[in-house]
């Protein structure tokens, strides 16, 4: 008996560094007698969006184990694990009069593109 079982992988968190202000607990005298708190910064990082062309392999590791694991528990051995890999790309032409153009064409412009890890297939087996 042989079983697919399929693995996504998700893309990376992009991070980005969030200065915020945090009270020390002390307070100062104002120059009206008035208390006023006093404050410090701190940073920290703050997820800012998910990034388009790297994979969270960490994520991806640990939920490859995870799918071994739970085949195993059924009594599968692991025969294999095949990657499939997606693409994209993005490009950019210019048109002589100075205007832009997104139709791949003409001009002059820029063009990338790149792939990445979409998911991983782990091929099983279990004798019956």
């Amino acid at each position: 008996m042989k079983k697919v079982i399929h693995v996504p992988a998700y893309f990376s968190p992009v991070m980005k560094r969030k200065t915020k202000k945090v009270p020390t607990g002390e307070y100062k005298t104002g120059i009206f007698g008035g208390q006023k708190e006093i404050l410090k910064k701190e940073d920290e990082w703050v997820q800012s969006g998910i990034s388009k062309s790297e994979i969270d392999s960490a994520r991806l590791a640990k939920d490859l184990e995870e799918s071994i694991r739970s085949a195993e528990v059924d009594g599968f051995a692991v025969i294999s694990v095949i990657p499939i890999i997606s693409g994209s790309y993005n490009h950019e032409s210019k048109i002589a009069s100075g205007g832009t153009e997104n139709k791949g064409y003409g001009g002059y412009g820029y063009g990338y593109g790149y792939s990445y890890t979409d998911s991983l297939l782990v091929l099983c087996s279990k004798d019956t």
